[in-house]
C-alpha cells in the first residue's frame, strides 16, 4: 500500500473513532439569550452525566447555637435575602463534599413564602442573596430557575426553600 492511501486511511479511522466517542462523552451545555442575565434559558445535560439531585434546603438559624426547635421569629432566621444566602451556602457546601462546584449547579427550584411582617413574598431579596453565588468572580456561571411563591413552608418563620441539581462530567 502507498503512503497516500494508508494516510487517508488511517485518517478516516482516527475520524470515526472521534465520532463514536463523541457520544459517549458527557456534556452539560448551559443556553443563555443574554450573558448579562440572571438566569439561563435552560441547561441540557447529555447522557454520561454525573448528576446530583439535592432536597430542598433552608435557611438555618442565624445563631449557630441555635437549632430548628429554638426558631420563634423570622428574626432567628433573617429576611428573604439573608435567608437565601443560608440555604445556597448549604446546597455550596453539600456540592463541595461531593466534589461538585456552585458552577455545576444547572437548575434551581425556590419556594418563596410571604414575610409574616410585610404579608408579602420579597423576591428582590431573594435575588439579592442569589447574585452572591452567581455572576460572581467566583462563579461566573448561572442556572435554570423556576421561583413559586407558596403560602407556607416547613415552618411559619422560613421564607424560601431552594432544591437543586447539579452536573458535571464524569
Amino acid at each position: 500500500m502507498s503512503a497516500q492511501p494508508f494516510k487517508a486511511l488511517l485518517g478516516a479511522a482516527a475520524g470515526a473513532s472521534l465520532l463514536t466517542a463523541a457520544p459517549a462523552m458527557a456534556q452539560v451545555i448551559k443556553y443563555e439569550s443574554s450573558a448579562k442575565a440572571r438566569i439561563l434559558d435552560g441547561a441540557e445535560v447529555k447522557a454520561g452525566t454525573d448528576l446530583f439531585f439535592l432536597s430542598g434546603q433552608l435557611a438555618s438559624p442565624i445563631d449557630p447555637k441555635k437549632t430548628f426547635m429554638d426558631v420563634k421569629s423570622v428574626d432567628d432566621l433573617g429576611d428573604t435575602k439573608t435567608q437565601t444566602i443560608s440555604a445556597l451556602s448549604k446546597i455550596k457546601a453539600m456540592l463541595e463534599s461531593k466534589g461538585y462546584t456552585m458552577a455545576d449547579l444547572v437548575k434551581l427550584t425556590l419556594f418563596v413564602a410571604a414575610d409574616p411582617k410585610t404579608g408579602k413574598m420579597d423576591f428582590d431579596g431573594a435575588n439579592a442573596g442569589f447574585l452572591q453565588f452567581f455572576r460572581t468572580a467566583d462563579n461566573p456561571s448561572t442556572v435554570a430557575r423556576s421561583a413559586f411563591q407558596v403560602a407556607a413552608l416547613a415552618g411559619p418563620y422560613f421564607l424560601i426553600e431552594i432544591e437543586a441539581t447539579a452536573a458535571k462530567k464524569k
